[in-house]
């Protein structure tokens, strides 16, 4: 993994993958490269280092030719951060065919393909899964590109996206998908393939998503879909639902800081024709078929990884409230391996936002294959996990670009609210209650917008700690996980060592790290926990550590004990998470920029982690 561009077409390919990559730069990555196809035959440019640093390689090659391409970002999974590792990998040098390929995915059975190409006589010059592929293909090429890359999949166990060209045919491409995504934008007499539609958009607006085991053989004039057994099956072109607009910077310095501002705009769309005043009532489109079995359910299971986890834990949480059904949540990568217990009337939730993170995926088909219904909370339409549930409910979000999830988040936490409360309508609660919620609902994006005017304040707070290199953030009940998000946001993109954790749990070990002016966040918004949590305040400060307060509008007392508040208005308890979150995304982005982070582009980071 991680970016994939591909381009076979009438224009020159390379300013195509190289605009391509730059979209994908969001999603993390350690080297980059790019090879075409032209009247020299196969061209490829390598290096560790940005794509900035690409360009300067291809510009010192003289360029790279050629109308049929493809480019790759990787972030190492199989070998170091070398030159050699990058992508493309092409087959033996000595008596290949002039095939090359990028890979995203890991190829799990690679070390005994190694083996047996070793035997034939394969000579290998990196260490990656990568090029044990593109020799394979290599290895069962018999002047059919596509026939090659079909035979090589089905001797393949693993996931992959692969993008592959031939000096023989060069006038072909041929892309592949398993686990890992993959679309086909189709444009006028070209096609550009990207794991990503933020690559294609700027191109065509049409495109076809790739199933798993599916290859597609491309030329200008058409394209074909098999899968990997050569079955012909029909691919459905359809009207990507995503706005160049949406992906542009728009005036921030940078995409983090756009997406936290969006989170208005984008709960608004997420709520719309969603909610209904009028009858008390929810209405989601996604899961309005199994609406009976849902409220029939005996127990709620929600998997996620990261950020999607915290949304995950916030939903227990508001599932048991409103709906009172007993809730869980795991970690995806977890869930599969310790034989989990799925029993009849079990839901498994499974939330991420590109729908692709595979160790939710796979959780996902383990449950199902033990009998839960699945749902799902994703926000990119199309995507694996949207594929793979029984019913779902898409965010509504737009695209998140930077790699620190955070509207995503809120969307995520907003349609867990509305996914309880139109269970909970259809067990017990009453239209009256539910118009209640629903008005809370309503009312979050104005309170949002209050908190984001506190921008300059958390800014000037956060400089005051800027230079301390280890943070606690504490929270009680639903704000629990917003404390732990609120110490992933800092650790991810100021590399500030900060641990989230129960408030009460503190003072069963945690407590012993906190010296002279340690930074102490605490989610101590009014509600049925605020007196606990001023006495874990309070513990705190005897010991030296220096308190920062998200607290509710009007709460004077708060002032007494912290050094700095971050005031959010008077929101019903069980959704103050969507306004709590809001100053700690805003102070993580923060300490970055004073740190000098590259803010979207976090360090060992990918934003789509589509591998186990």
């Amino acid at each position: 993994m991680c970016g994939i561009v591909a381009y076979i077409g009438r224009r020159q390919a390379l300013p195509i993958l190289i605009e391509g990559l730059k979209r994908l730069e969001y999603r993390g990555y350690d080297s980059a490269g790019a090879g075409t196809l032209s009247g020299p035959g196969l061209q490829v440019v390598k290096c560790i280092g940005r794509v900035a640093a690409l360009e300067e390689a291809i510009e010192r090659k003289g360029g790279l030719e050629g109308s049929v391409g493809i480019a790759h970002t990787r972030w190492a999974t199989h070998g170091g951060v070398t030159d050699f590792n990058a992508h493309p990998h092409r087959d033996d040098a000595k008596q290949g065919h002039g095939i090359a390929i990028i890979h995203n995915g890991i190829i799990e059975n690679y070390a005994a393909l190694k083996t047996w190409l070793l035997e034939k006589g394969h000579v290998f010059e990196s260490e990656t899964d990568t090029e044990v592929l593109a020799h394979l293909i290599g290895e069962l090429y018999e002047g059919d590109l596509e026939k090659a890359v079909q035979s090589a999949l089905r001797e393949v166990t693993g996931a992959y996206a692969i993008a592959a060209m031939c000096a023989k045919e060069p006038d072909v491409l041929v892309v592949a998908r398993k686990g890992s995504p993959l679309m086909v934008g189709v444009g006028n007499g070209e096609y550009v393939v990207a794991s990503d539609a933020s690559a294609i958009v700027s191109h065509t607006t049409q495109a076809f998503t790739l199933a798993d085991y599916t290859v597609a053989r491309l030329t200008r004039e058409s394209f074909r879909t098999t899968t990997v057994d050569n079955l012909p099956i029909t691919a459905e072109v359809r009207e990507l639902e995503i706005d160049l607009q949406e992906i542009e910077l728009g005036g921030y310095d940078h995409f983090m800081l756009k997406e936290i501002h969006e989170q208005p705009r984008a709960l608004r769309t997420s709520l719309k024709g969603r909610i209904d005043l009028r009858i008390g009532d929810v209405k989601l489109g996604g899961v309005g078929d199994i609406a009976r079995q849902l409220a029939r359910a005996r127990r709620v299971v929600f998997v996620g990884q990261g950020t999607a986890l915290h949304a995950c834990m916030v939903g227990t949480y508001l599932m048991e409230e409103l709906a009172k059904i007993p809730s869980d949540f795991d970690f995806a990568s977890e869930f599969r391996y310790r034989n989990p217990i799925v029993e009849e009337g079990t839901v498994v939730v499974a939330v991420s936002q590109s729908g692709e993170t595979a160790d939710t995926l796979a959780a996902l088909q383990e449950a199902k294959s033990r009998g839960a219904t699945a749902l799902g909370i994703v926000n990119v339409v199309g995507s694996s996990i949207s594929r793979e549930t029984d019913a779902g409910v898409y965010l509504r979000v737009g695209p998140e670009i930077g790699v620190a999830s955070t509207k995503a988040f809120t969307g995520q936490v907003m349609v867990a609210a509305m996914l309880a409360t139109f269970i909970g309508r259809r067990r017990f609660l009453s239209p009256d209650m539910v118009g209640h919620l629903l008005r809370e609902m309503e009312a979050i994006p104005e309170k949002i917008e209050r908190v984001l005017a506190l921008n300059d304040h958390i800014r000037t707070a956060t400089a005051k700690y800027i230079e301390r290199e280890n943070w606690l953030f504490l929270g009680r009940g639903v704000n629990y996980p917003v404390a732990l998000e609120g110490a992933l946001k800092l650790k991810e993109i100021s590399y500030i060592h900060a641990e989230g954790m129960p408030a009460a749990e503190m003072k069963h070990g945690p407590i012993a790290l906190i010296d002279s002016g340690m930074p102490v966040v605490f989610v101590a918004t009014k509600n049925s926990q605020y007196e606990k949590v001023l006495s874990n305040i309070a513990e705190v400060r005897s010991r030296g550590g220096h308190v920062i307060a998200v607290a509710t509008e009007g709460d004077e007392h708060i002032r007494t004990v912290a050094e700095d508040v971050f005031y959010v208005p008077d929101v019903t308890e069980m959704l103050q998470p969507l306004v709590t979150v809001v100053p700690l995304q805003l102070l993580a982005y923060h300490a970055a920029v004073m740190r000098g982070k590259d803010v979207d582009k976090p360090r060992n980071l990918a934003k789509s982690v589509t591998v186990e």
